[in-house]
């Protein structure tokens, strides 16, 4: 029996809390034997849900952005006397004790933020230096596995691939939680009451995700744009908007500049970070899912869209190809017009949508937070003895 402690202070954090919530509560089904101590702060016990007698929370106040957490993390693990310790993002401190396994969910502050500064090297240091030290990195993708190797030399025997995988509600189809009526047509009443509530009255395509740099959301807008003039006469799609669920878009100013150029400031929306819930819904909603991303290390919200029953457009780059297989359009991100021919073959081609539709429920199938517990549980077993 081992005992290990999980970091879990980013359960609530958009993409990495839906990593951290998944991967517990299904190592909780899965070992009833080892134990595990869960730092965190206080509202994270609530969002892990019920967990086995096995797994203890564990308050832990202090925010790993704060410089002292490199101090202070390290000492508040000394009393757990922990086989191994799990930090599920590479925010590993500076003064952490092995044995640790640490995931590593992309590359990009590495491989597209150029910035400089004392600040900003500090950083890099503590990201190569957590990764070189670790007894295992579990890698997301075979791309990101690929990346770490390359870039920063670590050994192909301490480099684990375990996929991530959609959350499983977006399988489940059910009604929302304040839904009014059960069945099909509830269903259907109730997603429509939703749209109604964002006053959405018409065919949108959906982008949802961090707008980031490499995430491409400029072309992406100059993308649309293309097809909103070419569709202007269409019957079905002539008043097609886009909505992108994700950052607050007044941090992005080149996203709004480019909304602004291509004058398509009444068909975009950006709604900012939405519940559960009402994400889902959109993703059933939704025309077509675009995600143009210049890079990813795992990309999930492709995968969401498709196990939400909705048509992906997304990138041939990066890990996309391997994470969507052939249940995806594939277009070139750094091009606006393949990208907008992507759009309008799926939009206009029902019998292409209806393959990307039913392909892409098997493809998401395919991955599962009951097979990452399994092999993880097998990296902790591999340190602890």
């Amino acid at each position: 029996m081992f005992k290990a402690v999980i970091d879990v202070r980013r359960v609530r954090d958009f993409g990495i809390g839906t990593y951290i919530r998944n991967l517990v509560q299904a190592l909780g089904a899965l070992d009833k034997v080892n134990r595990y101590f869960l730092a965190g702060v206080a509202e994270d016990q609530k969002v892990l849900g019920s967990l086995p007698s096995n797994f203890q929370f564990a308050p832990c106040a202090r925010s790993d952005d704060d410089p002292w957490d490199n101090i202070a993390f390290p000492l508040f693990l000394r009393r757990f006397h922990a086989d191994l310790v799990h930090i599920p993002l590479n925010r590993v401190p500076l003064l952490m004790a092995k044995p640790y396994v640490v995931t590593i969910h992309d590359m990009a502050s590495l491989l597209f933020d150029r910035r400089s500064g004392l600040r900003m090297n500090l950083r890099r240091y503590r990201f190569r230096r957590g990764l070189q030290r670790a007894d295992r990195v579990i890698a997301v993708s075979e791309a990101t596995r690929r990346d770490v190797q390359k870039e920063l030399g670590i050994p192909a025997d301490r480099v684990r691939v375990v996929y991530n995988a959609p959350d499983p509600e977006f399988f489940a189809h059910r009604p929302v939680k304040d839904a009014r009526a059960a069945g099909p047509e509830g269903r259907s009443r109730d997603l429509q009451r939703i749209l109604e509530r964002y006053q959405i009255h018409y065919p949108f395509l959906l982008y949802a995700g961090n707008i980031r740099k490499q995430k491409n959301i400029p072309r992406l807008v100059d993308a649309f744009a293309v097809v909103r003039q070419r569709l202007r006469e269409h019957p079905v799609y002539k008043d097609l908007h886009l909505i992108i669920i994700g950052d607050e878009i007044s941090q992005n100013p080149e996203v709004r500049r480019a909304v602004i150029q291509g004058r398509v400031e009444a068909a975009v929306r950006f709604l900012g970070f939405v519940p559960f819930d009402t994400l889902r819904n959109f993703f059933e909603a939704a025309a077509a899912f675009v995600f143009p991303s210049l890079y990813e290390g795992f990309g999930l919200p492709p995968l969401e869209a498709m196990a939400s029953g909705t048509a992906v457009i997304t990138s041939g780059v990066s890990s996309l190809p391997e994470v969507v297989g052939d249940a995806a359009l594939l277009v070139n991100p750094e091009n606006v017009f393949d990208i907008a021919r992507g759009i309008k073959e799926v939009l206009l081609d029902d019998e292409l949508r209806q393959t990307l539709i039913r392909r892409g429920r098997v493809q998401a199938a395919k991955f599962s937070w009951e097979r990452a517990a399994r092999e993880v549980l097998a990296i902790y077993r591999e340190i602890a003895e």
